[in-house]
């Protein structure tokens, strides 16, 4: 099921959390984005409408967004982590250095590493963020590096 605004909403009241018209706004920029957006991204759009609505404020529904596992965040190596909507399955990204493209990917079982690892360290994992970072194919062509896919 993908997540919508209509779905976001439902959830946060299933969980006890009021849909403010702060959260929506919030809401509706990220899910109206098919880019990955920092808290300043997200300000910026609402900003216009809501101009009573400040940084602090996005930082807040952000935490409550990830805390209810509806929005993704990602950290691509610059001072702030970006936002997007979640899906359905645990995932994973690519992230180019180059352009800053982000591509998901799903399917790969970790299961396997974490259990090595609880057992090699004794820690409890009680979840995960992989990130590959690199170049697209994009960037590779404008620098003459195109990989080989495997």
């Amino acid at each position: 099921m993908k997540l919508t605004e209509k779905t976001i909403v439902a959830a946060l009241r299933r969980n006890g959390y009021k849909a403010t018209p702060q959260r929506r706004a919030v809401i509706h920029a990220i899910a109206n984005s098919n880019d990955h957006l920092t808290p300043a991204d997200i300000h910026d759009r609402i900003h216009q409408d809501h101009p009573g609505i400040g940084l602090v404020t996005v930082y807040r529904t952000l935490e409550v967004l990830i805390a209810l596992n509806l929005v993704c965040e990602l950290h691509t190596g610059t001072n702030f982590p970006s936002y997007t909507l979640s899906v359905p399955q645990h995932h994973h990204h690519l992230v180019c250095s180059g352009c800053g493209e982000v591509v998901d990917f799903t399917g790969h079982n970790l299961a396997g590493l974490e259990e090595r690892l609880t057992r090699e360290s004794g820690f409890r994992i009680d979840d995960h963020i992989l990130e590959f970072t690199g170049r697209c194919r994009t960037c590779q062509k404008m620098s003459g590096t195109v990989s080989a896919a495997r």
